[in-house]
């Protein structure tokens, strides 16, 4: 796939110009990995944003200990792109990228974005409008806890009719329905039996009829109940996964402020105990001074 086609997929840069795009795919520069290589690591001084032209990378956060693994947080794939943050401020990276296959990289400088951005005011606006709608995205996910019911959210959007077929399927597995159905056979096949004028002699075909009619309506209301556990299990199972990365995004976090807080402290210490060691040194090597003088001598 050509650059001007990867810069088209991404949202960051849909909106400009053709011109703009093919002006900014000639600034771009290949870089390739081998599986296992590191991109760059978390708290690397960053200046540019990468596309995958081909292949996968991993990006990740290191555990702060040896034996507890890495937080993987998305896998990018060909088309999609990453660190672009670091295009727009001077911070260190936020997480690791590593590469899972080998991989092609497309590198989009700051440098270079920033002088095409200094000649193409339209594009700079058009950037600028992009990043502020994902902040507006972010700030409206930031406040939204990540804790939800996720079942009772699917099932307060669910249609009249949908909720039938799950009452339907409800009522199909139960022992109220069978011993309806069992009643049912008995009572249609004494009435036949001991009325004078039977309106369904043996073997009861009006009444197959509508047994294999209600076995026809049960098997497609059935299934579509099914599939919508399926998407509850789903949206159950994403809420899990939300819960659990923020929770360890969260102890990952608290762990290097942890790691931070003892490298301090055992230097402030180090700087506690070489004073105390000074001090003993200079009071051994300054004699102390006896009581009295010249005055109190003799």
């Amino acid at each position: 796939m050509l650059p001007a086609e990867l810069l088209a997929q991404i949202s960051l840069f849909q909106g400009l110009a053709d011109e703009d795009r093919e002006a900014l795919a000639k600034r771009l520069s290949e870089k390739i990995f081998k599986a296992g290589d590191i991109v760059f690591s978390q708290g690397d001084k960053g200046a540019s944003m990468y596309i995958v032209q081909s292949g996968s990378v991993q990006i990740y956060l290191p555990s702060a200990q040896k034996d507890v693994p890495p937080v993987v947080l998305k896998d990018i794939r060909t088309g999609e792109y990453f660190g672009e943050l670091a295009i727009f401020d001077d911070k260190p990276r936020s997480a690791s990228v590593r590469a899972m296959t080998d991989t092609v990289l497309l590198e989009l400088t700051r440098e270079d974005l920033g002088e095409h951005l200094g000649r193409s005011k339209t594009a700079a606006m058009t950037i600028l409008a992009e990043m502020a709608e994902r902040l507006r995205e972010t700030n409206a996910m930031l406040t939204q806890r990540a804790t939800k019911d996720a079942v009772k959210e699917f099932e307060d959007n669910l249609t009249w009719g949908q909720r039938l077929a799950d009452k339907v399927a409800e009522l199909n597995g139960s022992w109220a329905f069978i011993i309806f159905l069992l009643l049912l056979s008995l009572g249609w096949a004494g009435a036949n039996k001991w009325l004078s004028s039977p309106f369904d002699e043996y073997p009861y075909q009006f009444y197959n009829l509508a047994l294999a009619i209600l076995v026809a309506l049960q098997g497609p209301l059935i299934v579509m109940s099914q599939n919508r556990q399926s998407s509850k299990d789903r949206a159950t199972a994403e809420t899990d996964f939300n819960v659990n990365l923020k929770n360890e995004v969260g102890i990952e976090k608290l762990l290097a402020e942890q790691s931070a807080m003892r490298a301090e402290l055992n230097k402030r210490l180090e700087i506690l105990e070489r004073g105390v060691r000074t001090a003993d040194r200079v009071r051994a090597e300054v004699p102390a001074k006896t009581p009295g003088g010249p005055l109190g001598a003799g």
